[in-house]
């Protein structure tokens, strides 16, 4: 009898004593544990309700991450690869602008021949090839991280530039040769651009251009789905050329053809003054309202990529 109250008595005590060790794990030296869980899990449930802004953060410097890599290996090609990249390039924006001038010579749709003139953007997106304008974002955020050299990125710029006007003149010779009864058509339609004088309206369609093409680069920079690159190419080509926005290289291109046939009621020189200011006009529009703002919006990533290539170089 005694030993069974004395046991009962134990096994009191033991619950007691094992209760008291459960309390001290989440109040005692435990507690840390316990209340930074408890602080672990009001972090989460903040951040999926999108009361900060970690997450999104997060994803932002992963971006900025990979474009300064893809960058620095962009700006470290040779001149041979430079060339043969706007060169194919421009091969490759010749096909969606002779596909652009086919369905406006039998539809007349400017909207539904913009749709068609998608097959050069998606050329260039699957073929890798590379349009002067895509190096607006990419090579300028990791000249800016002090992760390549301003000469670099002159090197770049001007090799694809020329590259792709040669790859696209002479597609467009072959396109001309091959297609003749398509001559009428292309004239009109580059007659658009080549005439166009500089006016504030035409040099506003140019820097839209360039903020167009360059937001096209920054929204496939900021996905790895096919799909919505694909969707991405399509509507960039749609506002680019249903609304007759100008871009100093495809624009360039559908001239070429025009100016080919033999037949247009204008030549180089009209050209040159209509490249002139819509190569100005897509780089600003492309750098100053579209990169500057990604800058802006990366400045402590920018800042931290900087120090750590100024103690390296230090180093």
């Amino acid at each position: 009898m005694a030993e069974n109250e004395g046991s009962g008595e134990g096994t009191v005590q033991q619950d007691v004593e094992q209760a008291d060790r459960r309390s001290g794990g989440s109040d005692g030296s435990g507690g840390s544990g316990g209340s930074g869980g408890s602080v672990d899990h009001a972090d989460q449930d903040r951040r999926e309700q999108g009361d900060t802004d970690g997450p999104m953060e997060d994803e932002l410097e992963q971006a900025f991450d990979r474009q300064v890599e893809q960058g620095v290996q962009r700006l470290s090609r040779s001149w041979r690869e430079i060339l043969a990249t706007g060169f194919v390039a421009g091969t490759d924006i010749a096909f969606g602008v002779i596909a652009f001038v086919l369905v406006m010579d039998e539809t007349g749709n400017q909207l539904l021949a913009a749709i068609a003139f998608a097959i050069g953007p998606l050329a260039l997106m699957l073929g890798r090839s590379e349009l002067f304008t895509e190096g607006f974002l990419v090579p300028v955020l990791t000249v800016a991280a002090k992760k390549a050299r301003p000469a670099q990125l002159a090197k770049l710029w001007s090799g694809t530039l020329v590259a792709n006007l040669v790859g696209g003149w002479l597609i467009m010779w072959l396109m001309v040769l091959a297609f003749p009864a398509l001559e009428t058509t292309m004239i009109d339609s580059a007659a658009h651009y080549a005439t166009a004088p500089l006016s504030v309206e035409t040099f506003c369609l140019s820097l839209l251009g360039g903020m167009v093409m360059t937001l096209l680069t920054r929204m496939q920079q900021g996905t790895d789905e096919m799909v919505v690159r694909v969707v991405a190419s399509v509507a960039a080509a749609f506002l680019l050329v249903g609304l007759q926005l100008f871009h100093a290289v495809l624009n360039s291109l559908l001239v070429f053809g025009a100016l080919h046939t033999g037949q247009a009621p204008f030549g180089y020189a009209d050209w040159l003054v209509f490249f002139s200011y819509s190569l100005v006009g897509n780089v600003v529009g492309g750098l100053g309202l579209v990169t500057l703002l990604r800058l802006v919006r990366s400045k402590d990533k920018l800042q931290d990529e900087r120090r750590e290539e100024e103690s390296s170089g230090r180093a």
